[in-house]
């Protein structure tokens, strides 16, 4: 199961360092029998987006961008925890996301900053970034 995991820069480094992320607060689709499943994981990437501004919130010296980590977890250690929207659900992880199960990260573009701390995300698109480039994201922060 796809599952969106909230961050911060700052989060992002200490998962290179640890080679795990933290699951306790994350999201996944839930497309329903007649839904679209590639909107409905659009929808809890967008959810854990907003997350993520939750967790800039508790850290002003983080660089203002959201930080999204899509990882790929077996269904037994996801826990539905209840809906966040028509076709998301809030889950938990029941363990470490290793960093292997990684499978991409959806970041704010830099120029964004200005509009992330003024509370004007809708208008930014997160960009995608391989597992490859997350070093490059926390060296270039």
């Amino acid at each position: 199961m796809y599952v969106f995991l909230p961050s911060t820069i700052p989060g992002l480094a200490g998962v290179l360092d640890t080679g795990r992320a933290d699951g306790t607060t994350a999201f996944a689709a839930d497309p329903g029998p007649d839904g679209d499943a590639e909107e409905a994981e659009y929808e809890a990437m967008y959810a854990a987006a907003e997350a993520s501004l939750d967790l800039l919130a508790a850290d002003p010296d983080a660089p203002r961008r959201r930080v999204v980590l899509a990882a790929v977890m077996p269904d037994h250690v996801v826990e539905r925890r209840g809906g966040a929207g028509p076709h998301v659900v809030r889950v938990s992880v029941t363990e470490p996301v290793p960093y292997k199960k990684l499978a991409s990260a959806h970041v704010d573009d830099e120029a964004a900053a200005d509009d992330i701390a003024a509370g004007a995300a809708e208008d930014h698109e997160l960009l995608w970034f391989a597992v490859q480039e997350l070093r490059h994201l926390v060296g270039d922060a």
